[in-house]
């Protein structure tokens, strides 16, 4: 007796539906991207019970042939794709032809599509169609899938609430209405509004229509283009960071990625701008030669890989940098108004006439996390995965020098107190002395010429057996940095000379923790990641503490380095150096102007 044999179409089906279709969003997903590829502006997702119960989808785009609608459920059936040549130039978001029957197979559809004058009605139910007649003609497709995985209890039992479900599948439609703004789309769960873009093809406005007015007016526009990739997008500025990657969206070539080394270009685009463990919100459009990805690496097609990856990375973290380094980014201190949003409820109607006259409302107000990570709880790594470059091509920093602040005083010991005609400005003395130090610090270390002091007194350094043991091993690295290091004894170091850039007063205390870096060294040593934090450690140890009186003198002069840093809105670590509070903004709290 034969012990392999062949699967019958619908059991294989299901098995793929486990790879495809994870949960309600899953769903939605694929007839969205269907919806897309037809060609469609106008796209409509109804939910019933976050989908658990009812999915229905509905399109203006260019319909199916009764041949078609009846074809599309088998396994593998696709008009994006011909032959293997297909595959190197694939300009749609679906191809493999497994979407619609593995979902059918785990549910019951009802089909309606049109191709010219001619409507068909396909029902499907466990992946069997069970009648294909005649209907009504309206432009476009209607897809409506009922109780989904009620024949595979084991992965209905897995779904997760109603809540969660409805979150996720809330989260893929706003990343499809960043992907495409000139299409509209809407969202509605059991008859209550979730989501709604007009199509207008500006993406600063579907930000809006996401998002709401705080988010959109703190982005930032980036355009640009090399030999293979042409981007355009917005990133947010640094005083609306989020505490998880899930609002960093990358399109590539209209198709919705999760990408880690992406993630990690534009993580790296932001250091300093941003303390760790924050994440940027941002809309990035890349697009390339199909040739030069592949999207048929993964099930569910959200990951690619890509050639010239070097060639992405060097056009990606310079745009952001550069964006981020022209304009001011100072926050500021709104008095801000709480708004009440409400689902609006309408008829659930089959074309839904409202589609074209839907009053935009703000939704999704987002809480800023204002809880900041603590800098003695900073890790860092001495690979050479970490980027530490600078833009290449400055234009400095016009903008806020323009500004012309005069302190006036201090408050509660930190806190300079700056203002100009526009305003009050707050300026952290400690996180302003630490970046302009940081800056010093780190053009002194990556000079090539190591200017010295000979010392007529040698520092004298005691260290435990394994310290002195560790530094003998990496004792280049001290004389790299311009360091005259010699024995003295039995665990001890002299430090005969240093270089000029350590602070007078505290050479001693500054080699210890130099000291104390290099006991960290690891195998995948980066020089340059070394310095950086070398920089960072002693901006922060050598500047003004909290607590410490300031003549206007000494605050005009931190003032004056400040606004010639390369970065003077954030310290190394990335948090804040200057809020203000505008003119406005205090008349407004003082009641002396009205809204």
């Amino acid at each position: 007796m034969n012990k392999i044999h062949v699967m019958d179409e619908i059991l294989a089906n299901k098995i793929a539906a486990g790879e495809v279709i994870e949960k309600c969003s899953s769903v939605v997903k694929e007839l969205v991207e269907n919806s897309i590829d037809a060609k469609s502006n106008k796209i409509i997702v109804d939910l019933v019970n976050a989908g658990i119960k009812e999915i229905k989808v509905t399109d203006n785009g260019v319909g199916m042939a009764k041949e078609d609608a009846e074809i599309c459920f088998l396994r593998h059936a696709t008009s994006k794709i011909k032959n293997d040549n297909d595959l190197y130039f694939i300009n749609t978001l679906g191809f493999r032809g497994e979407a619609l029957p593995s979902i059918a197979a785990v549910s019951n559809i009802e089909l309606k599509t049109c191709e010219k004058d001619i409507g068909t009605k396909i029902e499907v139910s466990a992946g069997k169609i069970i009648k294909s007649e005649s209907c009504e003609a309206r432009k476009g497709t209607i897809f409506k899938v009922n109780d989904l995985f009620f024949n595979t209890p084991a992965r209905l039992k897995y779904l997760k609430s109603e809540s969660s479900e409805l979150a996720n599948i809330s989260n893929l439609m706003e990343k499809f209405a960043l992907s495409y703004p000139n299409i509209s789309f809407v969202l509605t769960n059991n008859q209550k509004r979730i989501l709604f873009t007009s199509g207008s093809g500006n993406l600063l406005n579907t930000i809006y229509e996401i998002y709401n007015k705080e988010i959109s007016s703190n982005m930032i526009k980036i355009a640009g283009e090399n030999d293979d990739y042409e981007i355009y997008g917005y990133i947010c500025k640094p005083e609306i960071l989020r505490s998880n990657k899930n609002f960093m969206h990358t399109i590539i070539n209209g198709r919705i990625i999760k990408n880690l080394e992406i993630n990690k270009m534009i993580d790296d685009a932001y250091y300093t701008y941003k303390p760790e463990g924050k994440f940027p919100i941002v809309v990035i459009n890349i697009n390339t030669d199909p040739t030069l990805i592949d999207v048929n690496i993964h099930p569910t097609k959200q990951d690619i890989k890509f050639s010239k990856i070097n060639s992405l990375k060097e056009l990606l973290i310079t745009l952001i940098k550069k964006a981020l380094y022209q304009n001011l980014l100072i926050p500021k201190m709104e008095n801000k108004k709480i708004f009440d949003v409400n689902n609006q409820h309408f008829e659930n109607k089959e074309n839904h006439e409202e589609f074209n006259s839907v009053e935009i409302k703000q939704q999704n107000i987002l809480p800023t996390d204002i809880n900041l990570v603590k800098e003695n709880q900073e890790e860092f790594n001495f690979s050479k995965n970490q980027n530490f470059e600078e833009v290449k091509e400055h234009t400095h920093n016009e903008t806020i020098k323009k500004l012309e602040l005069y302190p006036v005083g201090l408050c509660l010991g930190t806190y300079i107190v700056a203002q100009n005609d526009d305003g009050i400005f707050l300026i952290d003395q400690h996180a302003a002395q630490e970046r302009i130090n940081y800056e010093k610090y780190k053009k002194s270390l990556k000079s090539k010429v190591k200017g010295k002091i000979n010392l007529l007194i040698p520092i004298t350094i005691e260290l435990s057996p394994s310290e002195f043991l560790r530094i003998k091993e990496n004792i280049n690295i001290l004389e790299d940095m311009g360091f005259e290091v010699s024995d003295f004894g039995i665990n001890t170091i002299a430090i005969k000379s240093h270089p000029i850039w350590l602070k007078s007063g505290y050479e001693e205390e500054s080699i210890r923790k130099i000291i104390d870096i290099i006991q960290i060294k690891n195998q995948d040593f980066s020089s340059e990641a070394f310095n950086e934090k070398v920089s960072k450690t002693l901006a922060c140890k050598m500047s003004i503490k909290a607590n410490t009186n300031l003549t206007i003198e000494e605050m005009e002069s931190l003032l004056t380095e400040l606004v010639t840093c390369d970065n003077p809105y954030n310290c190394p670590h990335g948090r804040p150096t200057i809020i203000t509070f505008t003119k406005y903004e205090l008349e407004k709290m003082f009641k002396r102007v009205m809204d």
